[in-house]
């Protein structure tokens, strides 16, 4: 299952049933889980953890120092979980000493010629599709897509199940739930059909338009709509987590956009 045209660190930990392809490159202090498939001529770097039933296609370097002027060396991790699929020419950067560690969970498709920067955090489940690049300590959900040839600002959040339209440029928050596009990004309605395909009924759904219709198309300002969501909407895990995202938010949220469609 090791070819001997591989190199493999003898610091380095693979798991039983683990296949490495020819000219593929493992270097120290460096882990691998079960059943995984590093193709040729990918690289991992030390302070790489992977998880179980993870492919590493060819061209693909995991764990390389972060672009950082600010890191001086120090040891850092980059955390992989199981079933994620990295494909070719991808580039995942580990963590400063600023967070220590750079995250990507499990069951995640980066496509090809994706770039994940220092110090990221991504939940599970998420598509991120060609030429996405993220910048530094971006964090992103569950149930996120991310159309190709996109770009993040870094410390960006995206939350759970939304959808941002590919050639965006994403400069603030996109919130729980919903479809982000155009320039400069906006919202566009609730990411319905991805809802209903993750078993989210229609009170749900009802639920999630009547709080971004508040907040991104009735033109209130935002403190204003909080105020009016938390007073008359019913309590609800959807509402929990929208508001809990926008109270949280640093760099601001996206722009509404009145003739989004819902």
């Amino acid at each position: 299952m090791i070819s001997n045209l591989s190199y493999i660190h003898p610091n380095a930990k693979i798991g039983s049933n683990t296949k490495v392809d020819a000219f593929a490159y493992i270097g120290d202090d460096v882990e691998v889980g079960d059943n995984c498939h590093i193709m040729n001529n990918a690289t991992i770097h030390p302070g790489t953890r992977m998880g179980n039933h993870c492919s590493v296609f060819p061209g693909a370097v995991v764990g390389a120092i972060p672009q950082d002027l600010k890191y001086k060396g120090e040891h850092t991790l980059l955390e992989i979980g199981d079933h994620c699929i990295i494909r070719e020419c991808v580039t995942l950067n580990r963590g400063t000493a600023a967070s220590m560690a750079t995250k990507v969970g499990s069951h995640n498709l980066l496509m090809a010629y994706v770039h994940v920067a220092h110090d990221c955090i991504i939940g599970d489940n998420n598509v991120i599709a060609n030429g996405v690049n993220l910048a530094g300590h971006i964090e992103i959900g569950d149930f996120v897509i991310i159309g190709g040839m996109t770009a993040v600002h870094q410390f960006v959040r995206i939350g759970d199940h939304a959808m941002v339209g590919g050639g965006s440029l994403v400069r603030k928050d996109v919130p729980p739930y919903v479809r982000a596009a155009r320039e400069p990004l906006s919202y566009v309605g609730v990411n319905s059909i991805g809802l209903n395909r993750r078993g989210f009924d229609e009170n749900q759904l009802t639920a999630i338009q009547s709080i971004y219709r508040e907040l991104f198309i009735k033109g209130k300002n935002i403190q204003k709509s909080i105020d009016l969501i938390e007073s008359t909407m019913p309590t609800s895990t959807e509402k929990h987590n929208i508001l809990s995202f926008i109270k949280s938010s640093e760099r601001g949220l996206m722009k509404g956009f009145s003739g989004g469609d819902e």
